[in-house]
């Protein structure tokens, strides 16, 4: 039973029986009943793609992210599908993993798919090489495109992301003002969001009239969520490096840090202080618990699919909102 069979025993249009599977209020009663009465007797059950055919709404969202096991996007994912629910949305998710061919396919799967929309989890949908975010652009021509926490300006292309540049200033800021100047920065990525952190690094040492040290600015190669080595990495930097303070970009990151500590026998904060980002379920899962940059996901996830809702709904909404993030004290720090 399909979608065509229920329009022509019903003596309809696919349409009609798309606005009355759809709810809406363009139906007359007795067409409704008729139409509800064929399904009932033919237990039909709508798929998708048959409630969109005659309307303009699929009311399905394609989600993409590059990781689903990552923490931060996997946390994303999830906020996103809840509020997407909230609003009677569907939702596709595709992990794409990092490799261009594999987002432009996936982003092409959608569009093709007649969703009406896309949300791109995570900056490391924008490359640094602007001729590979042609795929965005193109897909933008056709649906709405959302980008959580990323930068990018396109039409039909909206933004809302926290001030990661801004929070790493401020973090690394408060630490000097703590009376720490060797602060060594960790990172393991190199998309957008990840080099705004280390700009935000870089400018508050600047600020405070210290000179940077690209030793202190510390590239981890390898899987954050492989925390064993993380601490060896760490371990392998000191004595020539010798800092005093750690900043990561992101939690996995630091709890690495932690574990480098403990397994070299340094007291946090006395010795090795520590901040981290995300301020995820990991920040209050160690001992002593992490100091973190807490970057307002839930309320970021909030506000995209706020806007999206606005736009599906033909009202003007802002192409790009930044939101504050704000550094959340423990005992990593002094």
């Amino acid at each position: 039973m399909t979608i065509y069979d229920v329009s022509e025993k019903a003596g309809v249009s696919i349409a009609t029986v798309s606005r009355v599977l759809n709810g809406s209020d363009n139906v007359s009663a007795e067409t409704r009943k008729k139409v509800l009465a064929v399904i009932e007797a033919c237990d039909y059950t709508p798929n998708a793609f048959a409630r969109g055919l005659g309307l303009n709404s699929m009311n399905t969202i394609g989600i993409l992210c590059a990781d689903s096991s990552d923490l931060y996007l996997a946390n994303a994912v999830y906020h996103i599908e809840q509020e997407l629910r909230a609003n009677n949305y569907n939702c596709i998710l595709c992990c794409t993993g990092y490799k261009l061919e594999d987002k432009q396919k996936y982003l092409n799967l959608l569009v093709n798919k007649k969703v009406d929309s896309v949300i791109l989890v995570g900056s490391n949908f924008i490359s640094n090489d602007d001729k590979e975010n042609d795929y965005i652009r193109e897909a933008a021509k056709e649906i709405p495109i959302l980008l959580l926490n990323a930068d990018f300006d396109y039409e039909n292309v909206y933004c809302s992301l926290c001030d990661d540049f801004k929070s790493t200033m401020q973090a690394t800021s408060y630490m000097i003002e703590s009376g720490i100047e060797d602060i060594l920065y960790l990172y393991n990525s190199k998309s957008y969001s990840a080099l705004r952190k280390l700009s935000g690094y870089q400018s508050a040492l600047t600020q405070h009239g210290i000179p940077l040290r690209m030793e202190y600015m510390q590239y981890f190669p390898g899987n954050h969520a492989n925390l064993p080595s993380i601490a060896d990495f760490l371990a392998n930097l000191y004595p020539a490096i010798k800092y005093r303070a750690i900043i990561a970009a992101d939690d996995n990151l630091a709890i690495g840090a932690i574990k480098y500590a403990h397994k070299t026998g340094l007291s946090i904060p006395e010795d090795l202080c520590v901040i981290g980002y995300n301020n995820s379920i990991l920040s209050t899962c160690c001992e002593p618990e992490l100091t973190s940059v807490d970057n307002r996901l839930e309320t970021l996830c909030h506000h995209i699919v706020s806007t999206l809702i606005g736009i599906l709904n033909k009202r003007e909404m802002p192409q790009k909102v930044i939101f504050s993030g704000e550094l959340i004290k423990r005992g990593t720090t002094l």
